[in-house]
C-alpha cells in the first residue's frame, strides 16, 4: 500500500506520517509513504526548501512538483506552470500508483488531487486555517474525507464528510533534547521566527532593532535561508559589529531541526512570529505569549484570523505589518513583558483550544478505512 502526501503545510503532514508509522494496520501491510512537494520554496531561490530537507532526511521518496498558482500571480511563466503541474501530477501518480492521497492544502494540492480523481485514486484533505482556503474548497469537492482544525471551519465544507480533528502537532515541540547555551541566563529570552522560509521584512526589522533588543533580552532568531535576499548572511555579518557581550546573547539559525526546536520553545519566554496556522496552533499548545505579525496579502486574510484566536484567548498581541518598524518591534516587545503574567494566563486559556491528538485521529481514520479495504 502506498500513500502520497502533498500540500503546503509539511509540518503537520509529517506529524501524521509519524502517527501512521505507529499504526499496526498500516505497518503490517508494508505501506510506503511518498511525498510530492517543492524542492525550492521561492521563485529564483537556489537553496533547497526545509520541506525537502526534512522529508528526505526521513528516507521518504520526494517528487518535485512544478505547479503554478492563480492567487496574485501575474508572471506568465508562473501561469504556464498551471497546466504543466497537472500533467506532471498525472505522470507522478501513474509512476507511484498510490492507494490514497493525503492533502494538506496549498497550490500544490489541487493538481495532484484532481489527477488522482481522474485516475480513480481517493483523497483526503486537511484544512489548517479558520477559513477554508480556495485550494481546499476545491479539493474538498472530490475528497472522500475533510479534516479541519477548528469548529468554525465546518461551514466551509460538506458536513457529511468533514471531521474536526485539530491541527496535527509535531511531538518535537514538547521534547527538549538539548539545552541552549544562553550567555546571560538572568535575561528573558525572545524567539523570533518568520517561518521556515523566513520573512524578509521581519528579518530587516530585527537587524535594525537588534542592538536595542539585545540590551534587554537574549534573542533566538530563525531567519530562513534564501539566496534571493541573503538575510542569513547579512545578519551573520552584522554580528561582528556588536560588542562581544551583546553578540553572545544572539543565536542566529536559518532554521531549527526537529531535534532542536523543543529546546528553542522551552528557552523562549515570548515568541515574535508571523501568524501562519501551524505556528499559531503550536503557540496555543505551548501556551506561549506572543507578538504576531500577520502577512496582510494572504488569501482571505487568514493569518489575521489565525492571530485573532490567540488575541481573544489573551495570550497574544497583533503588530500589523504596516506598523512594523524597529522602534515598534522594541516597544511591543517591552509591552508584552510588562504584563507577562497576564499573557501567560491567556496562554493557559489558549491551551484549552488545542486538540493534542489530531495526528493520531487522522492516522486512525486512515488506518481504519484501509483495514476495511474501503474508503467512502
Amino acid at each position: 500500500m502506498r500513500i502520497v502526501f502533498v500540500g503546503g503545510h509539511h509540518t503537520p503532514a509529517l506529524a501524521v506520517v509519524d502517527a501512521l508509522a505507529r499504526r499496526p494496520q498500516i505497518v503490517n501491510r508494508k505501506s510506503q509513504i511518498v511525498w510530492i512537494g517543492h524542492r525550492i520554496s521561492m521563485w529564483g531561490d537556489k537553496n533547497v526548501s526545509a520541506e525537502y530537507q526534512e522529508v528526505t532526511k526521513r528516507g521518504i521518496p520526494f517528487y518535485d512538483l512544478k505547479a503554478g498558482k492563480l492567487y496574485k500571480t501575474f508572471h506568465p511563466l508562473k501561469l504556464l506552470r498551471l497546466p504543466f503541474g497537472l500533467l506532471q501530477a498525472f505522470y507522478y501518480l501513474l509512476r507511484i500508483r498510490p492507494d490514497l492521497i493525503v492533502s494538506f492544502g496549498g497550490y500544490l494540492a489541487p493538481p495532484v488531487v484532481i489527477a488522482g480523481w481522474l485516475l480513480g485514486i481517493p483523497a483526503v484533505t486537511h484544512e489548517q486555517t479558520v477559513e477554508g482556503g480556495w485550494a481546499n474548497k476545491l479539493v474538498a469537492k472530490i475528497a472522500k474525507k475533510v479534516f479541519v482544525t477548528w469548529e468554525e471551519s465546518l461551514k466551509y465544507f460538506p458536513k457529511e464528510k468533514t471531521i474536526v480533528t485539530g491541527n496535527p502537532l509535531r511531538r518535537s515541540i514538547f521534547e527538549v533534547n538539548e539545552q541552549l547555551a544562553m550567555n546571560n541566563e538572568q535575561l528573558p529570552t525572545v524567539y523570533i521566527t518568520g517561518g521556515k522560509q523566513g520573512s524578509h521584512i521581519l528579518n530587516e526589522t530585527v537587524r535594525e532593532a537588534l542592538p536595542q533588543l539585545l540590551e534587554k533580552y537574549n534573542v533566538i532568531h530563525q531567519c530562513g535561508r534564501s539566496t534571493v535576499f541573503d538575510d542569513y548572511e547579512i545578519l551573520n555579518s552584522q554580528l561582528s559589529t556588536l560588542d562581544s557581550d551583546l553578540r553572545s546573547r544572539y543565536i542566529l539559525k536559518d532554521y531549527f531541526t526537529e531535534e532542536e526546536i523543543g529546546a528553542v520553545f522551552a528557552a523562549a519566554d515570548v515568541v515574535i512570529s508571523r501568524a501562519g496556522a501551524n505556528i499559531v496552533y503550536e503557540l496555543a499548545a505551548l501556551g506561549k505569549p506572543s507578538i504576531l505579525i500577520p502577512i496582510p496579502w494572504v488569501s482571505h486574510d487568514e493569518q489575521h484570523k489565525n492571530a485573532q484566536i490567540l488575541v481573544d484567548a489573551g495570550s497574544a498581541i497583533i503588530l500589523e505589518e504596516k506598523d512594523l518598524t524597529p522602534n515598534s518591534l522594541v516597544v511591543y516587545t517591552a509591552k508584552l513583558f510588562s504584563d507577562l503574567e497576564k499573557f501567560k494566563e491567556g496562554g493557559k486559556k489558549a491551551q484549552k483550544l488545542v486538540r493534542l491528538d489530531a495526528a493520531e485521529r487522522m492516522a486512525e481514520a486512515i488506518a481504519a478505512k484501509f483495514a476495511a479495504c474501503t474508503f467512502v
